[in-house]
């Protein structure tokens, strides 16, 4: 009989008050297109100042940093052999360097959580890694599964995509038991099928993915993002955030509702402070974005910002100022 799920403790994320997004990554959304290959990559991995990197988050005031392992292009800053494993592809682009565990270290040991952002699906720009992960169907008597979106192509048979969904299981273990208790949560992108996929008494679904993340370390927190949704939501009972990804930020007059817990999930509030996400110039006066963090943290609820960063790790001094001022 299976018990029932409790979730995990979220006290700190509600007194850390507020943290710092950044996509570490090749071609972040809105920057101009890269060439990349793995020994690039690597180079570009191997010289990054983790110790500078994790001074300039913790000088911000944040209590914790969302840092991306990976994303589209298929290129990850932590090794993993199940994911090389099931990919199949020489050479890796999977780094030789664990970043991700290095930069949660040297936060730690500066105050400072780490919540891991991944997605929740294969990375759309790399064809091997997207069928050797089983993230798109068999030719199945002539029929194709829908296409609701640009890589997710379900299958007529199998539309939970049970194969990938074990084998990204396996792969986020991996991570998880590595890390153990220095990765304080998780943050999945891209939930957009959940009704389809996870939304199951059937594994895998919900409690297997949150499980999978939780296996180095119970008591992380894990957040499932369906999109820009307003008013914020839980997805689930199986997460103990909410993703709280939003492009205008919510008031009491377009759609916030005041509590510290949405659906029993701690209230996390999740947007950009530039332009868009990973781009421009600070959008928010520097009172506005103070305010409204405070106002958020007056309820019980959690703000993280996204800023730009570069792949060395620099985030531009406009933004480093605002943050600053939060604390």
């Amino acid at each position: 009989m299976t018990k029932p799920w409790q979730r995990a403790n979220t006290d700190w994320m509600r007194d850390a008050k507020f943290g710092v997004m950044t996509h570490t990554i090749v071609n972040p959304p809105g920057a101009p297109a890269m060439e990349m290959s793995p020994q690039q990559w690597n180079k570009i991995v191997d010289a990054f100042d983790v110790e500078r990197f994790a001074r300039t988050i913790a000088d911000t005031g944040a209590g914790y940093l969302f840092f991306t392992i990976g994303q589209n292009s298929g290129y990850y800053c932590s090794p993993n052999e199940t994911y090389d494993g099931l990919v199949k592809v020489t050479p890796s682009r999977l780094s030789r360097r664990d970043l991700v565990g290095e930069v949660a270290a040297a936060l730690r040991a500066r105050g400072v959580r780490t919540v891991a952002y991944l997605p929740s699906h294969a990375p759309s720009k790399h064809h091997e890694a997207i069928e050797g992960l089983r993230c798109t169907p068999e030719w199945d008597g002539g029929r194709w599964g829908l296409i609701p979106g640009s890589y997710l192509r379900l299958h007529p048979v199998d539309q939970r995509l049970t194969e990938f969904q074990r084998n990204w299981e396996a792969v986020i273990r991996e991570w998880s038991l590595r890390w153990g208790d220095n990765v304080s949560g998780w943050w999945i992108d891209g939930c957009y099928y959940a009704d389809i996929m996870y939304r199951s008494e059937d594994e895998p679904n919900f409690r297997t993915f949150a499980q999978a993340m939780k296996a180095g370390n119970p008591d992380s927190l894990v957040a499932f993002n369906p999109g820009v949704k307003m008013p914020i939501i839980c997805v689930t009972e199986y997460e103990d955030y909410t993703a709280g990804e939003v492009n205008d930020l919510p008031t009491p007059h377009n759609s916030l509702t005041f509590g510290r817990f949405v659906d029993g999930a701690q209230l996390q509030v999740l947007s950009f402070l530039g332009q868009s996400w990973c781009i421009g110039q600070p959008r928010f006066p520097d009172a506005l974005a103070v305010e409204y963090t405070r106002f958020i943290n007056s309820f019980g609820g959690a703000v993280t910002w996204d800023v730009p960063v570069d792949l060395a790790g620099n985030i531009p001094d406009a933004f480093l100022r605002q943050l600053a001022k939060m604390k």
